[in-house]
């Protein structure tokens, strides 16, 4: 069982999901790392850096079922430094001629760095494709209950009418922005880095530049133009769009984990049919799902904060940055890849119910305040008819009076609206609420007309 909660056997579904974990556990890591020494052996034989032969064996030889992963261990813990153990590990399985040309020239950050990236690039392609598949779950919702009327809460309480398409279309309209944020954002996440030393990759002479370029082309990353060894905002950058993600899931979870309770009974995750929820009151069906994401994301965003602070290093090369990246970056995407899977569930199966949102707002006998005081406002003034209907409103409340008895009790009311506008009061209007999720159903639709057939 392992010591962190994303390797847990028992718990481990809670906090990542296998697919991503298949990025970042260390086999994974290693076969990675591997296949980034092998390309650069290539990319420099190519080049006339290095003897052809010589690549060819580092090709043949590196792979992770080769190396003495004890040995490879032992190594690093006695040298004290992160990828000796490795290059030794790697010499001892490659015949002698090979050996003093692998990992020629590079560094450690020129390995994590490109890895990162690599990693980088393969999370994003995941995130995409799950909200993508979330965004097509809310527009539904939006389009199925363009016109569902439900009681809009400001800080807790009953508003105004709004529809629950209109809330749906707020979270669809996040989502595309994240969607955004992914796409504008890869070019300058996927980049290689082949720095040297101290960045000027003084030791490859005057092919340093093209022979970059050859390795960043061969791993399908961009080339960054420029060594970025103490220049953080990259992974910084995705991180914390990461977290925004999982921000985005945690207050969708949270607005369903809060509609759902019984005295309000709106919406319901999915229920699971051999799920728990109490083992002392059987009657009990939490929102799991729901509650989890708000978890996730505070954790997620806490994670990538780590990141944020390693952008502030020193020089050219300062392992208090890019190190901590090697613990938080990894988390962030785990974290945030088991909200989106989480997210894609509730959403995909989500119970609505309108007649619950319809009761819910008829028990607010006072929720067109709002008309009222745009009705009055011309003729008293906004502020003192705000100031009259609230005092007026109080006391209806305190006696149990419905709207419009408040209203014609009140001599100065009463002279300003004539019968009809009253009577007018006790239908429901939504406001510009259509029209807004028609603007988002069309905006979304325009942008799947406009993207690539594939990821980025």
């Amino acid at each position: 069982m392992g010591a962190r909660l994303t390797d847990s056997a028992l718990y481990g579904h809670l906090w990542a999901t296998d697919e991503l974990r298949a990025v970042f556990d260390e086999q994974a890591r290693l076969r990675s790392w591997l296949e980034i020494l092998v390309t650069l052996a290539e990319a420099q034989a190519e080049l006339s850096v290095i003897p052809v032969e010589a690549a060819e064996a580092i090709r043949h030889a590196a792979s992770v079922d080769a190396l003495d992963l004890e040995f490879v261990a032992a190594e690093t813990v006695a040298t004290g430094h992160s990828t000796l153990g490795l290059i030794h590990g790697l010499q001892r399985v490659l015949p002698p001629e090979a050996r003093e040309w692998v990992y020629y020239g590079g560094t450690v950050q020129d390995l994590t760095d490109t890895w990162t990236a690599l990693a980088v690039r393969r999370v994003g392609e995941v995130a995409w494709r799950d909200l993508r598949a979330i965004e097509d779950s809310v527009l539904e919702l939006a389009r199925q209950h363009r016109d569902t009327p439900m009681a809009g809460r400001t800080h807790g309480q009953p508003g105004a009418p709004i529809t629950f398409g209109l809330k749906a279309a707020t979270w669809a309209d996040e989502v595309s922005r994240h969607l955004d944020r992914l796409r504008e954002g890869m070019p300058r996440w996927s980049v290689g880095q082949l720095a040297g030393a101290v960045g000027n990759l003084a030791f490859f002479g005057d092919r340093g530049l093209e022979l970059r370029r050859a390795f960043c082309d061969r791993l399908g990353l961009g080339d960054p133009g420029i060594s970025w060894t103490t220049t953080r905002d990259r992974p910084a950058e995705f991180t914390l769009v990461l977290s925004m993600i999982a921000g985005t899931m945690g207050r969708i979870g949270n607005e369903v984990y809060q509609l759902q309770r019984p005295e309000i009974g709106e919406v319901r995750e999915p229920a699971n049919p051999s799920g728990v929820s109490s083992i002392t009151m059987p009657h009990k069906r939490n929102p799991e799902l729901a509650e989890h994401l708000v978890t996730l994301a505070r954790l997620a965003r806490v994670e990538a904060t780590v990141l944020l602070e390693g952008m502030v290093v020193e020089h050219e090369r300062d392992g208090r940055g890019w190190k901590a990246e090697w613990v938080a970056l990894p988390e962030v995407c785990l974290l945030t890849g088991a909200a989106l899977s989480f997210g894609r569930r509730m959403l995909e199966g989500l119970e609505v119910d309108a007649i619950a949102m319809r009761r819910n707002l008829d028990a607010s006998p006072f929720s067109a305040s709002e008309r009222v005081l745009a009705a009055l406002s011309p003729v008293l003034g906004k502020h003192h008819a705000q100031a009259r209907l609230q005092e007026l409103l109080a006391r209806a409340r305190r006696d149990g009076a419905s709207l419009d008895d408040a209203l014609m009790a009140d001599d100065e009311i009463r002279g300003q609206l004539s019968d009809d506008v009253v009577s007018s009061f006790a239908r429901t209007e939504t406001g510009a609420a259509g029209a807004m999720v028609d603007e988002v159903l069309a905006r979304a639709a325009r942008a799947r007309a406009d993207e690539p057939g594939r990821w980025p």
